[in-house]
């Protein structure tokens, strides 16, 4: 065999011995490097739970515990880097920096919606787009606001269902708030016959829509002339809720009640649609004795219904609140939109 194929062991073992001599010498740096790093992570920590963070954080409990995990690893990575330099290995830092960010990117489109719906949630806990128990529509779904989380917005839907929608549909979509303003204005039509007085069938309405507990006297009651129908003349009856204190849909229900006796209590005519149906016999429904009663000739009708708020929804959405594990970043007192 020549001698050029010949597997030359001491030559292996020399080089071994090289690089335990070099580790040995490199231990003492070693240590000092690892004592570094560990006294910066200290340091981190101990800046992590100073009370001037939670002056920045404004009470936000999200954006206290984001601040603070930055702070602990900002001040850890200070450390690394010294740590590195005492060990004569910058030029790493480099290529740790370049795989950190192609990594970085790789995840950034693997958690995509997942980044989303975070970054979302911190804004809307710095400004926050409605309160706790508010009533909104987003994106067509509507409900009563429970609770804010890293990466949701719970919802309580009115039949008491339990709706979670991501953050960053939320920060996108176009939102209604109900409760922001708390008066609320209702509307409903009613034909009028075309012979009838329209002014005295406006005016009917609204001296009722005035009487009625929950309407507001600001702004007042209104009604409006809005289309000339093929048998009727169509007016519409507007008025004003403070639900703070009533329901709006009971409210609204009762003017549509009370509106409607007034109007037959003046004879005013409310034709319906005409059609044309041939029936073999007459159907005892059709008869007089089962027709609906109508209020009296010049009686005022009066309301019967209670109209106040209703709380069907407030105990269940108290037991969903004690019941999360995460902690909601809603905050009553935080600044609003």
């Amino acid at each position: 065999m020549p001698d050029s194929l010949t597997f030359n062991m001491d030559a292996v073992l020399q080089r071994l011995l090289e690089e335990c001599y070099s580790l040995i010498a490199a231990l003492p740096l070693l240590v000092l490097a690892l004592a570094v790093i560990a006294v910066f992570w200290l340091i981190g920590s101990w800046l992590a739970r100073r009370q001037l963070l939670d002056l920045v954080a404004q009470r936000n409990p999200f954006l206290r515990e984001l601040t603070r995990t930055t702070v602990r690893w900002v001040v850890s990575l200070i450390g690394v880097l010294i740590a590195l330099e005492i060990m004569d290995a910058t030029a790493l830092v480099g290529a740790v920096l370049g795989t950190a960010g192609v990594l970085g990117v790789a995840l950034g489109f693997a958690f995509k919606s997942t980044m989303e719906n975070y970054l979302a949630g911190i804004l809307m806990s710095l400004r926050q787009p409605f309160s706790p128990k508010d009533h909104v529509t987003i994106d067509g779904n509507e409900g009563i606001v429970v609770a804010l989380t890293s990466r949701a917005t719970i919802l309580m839907t009115l039949d008491g269902n339990h709706l979670r929608l991501p953050n960053a549909l939320v920060f996108s979509s176009v939102m209604l708030n109900y409760t922001r303003n708390p008066s609320r204005r209702f509307d409903f039509d009613v034909g009028i016959g075309v012979s009838e007085d329209l002014v005295r069938a406006q005016q009917i309405g609204v001296d009722v829509l005035r009487t009625l507990d929950g309407v507001q006297d600001t702004p007042p009651p209104r009604a409006y002339i809005t289309a000339l129908g093929d048998s009727n003349v169509q007016i519409r009856y507007q008025a004003w809720v403070d639900q703070r204190s009533h329901d709006f849909a009971s409210v609204k229900s009762e003017g549509i009640r009370l509106v409607k006796l007034a109007l037959e209590a003046a004879e005013m005519d409310m034709p319906e649609p005409i059609y044309r149906v041939q029936l073999s016999e007459r159907s005892a429904a059709a008869s007089p004795a089962n027709a609906a009663p109508k209020a009296p000739k010049g009686e005022t009708p009066t309301s019967a219904i209670d109209t106040r708020v209703q709380a069907d929804l407030d105990e269940q959405i108290a037991a969903d609140q004690r019941t999360r594990a995460s902690e909601d970043l809603l905050d009553p007192r935080a600044p609003k939109e």
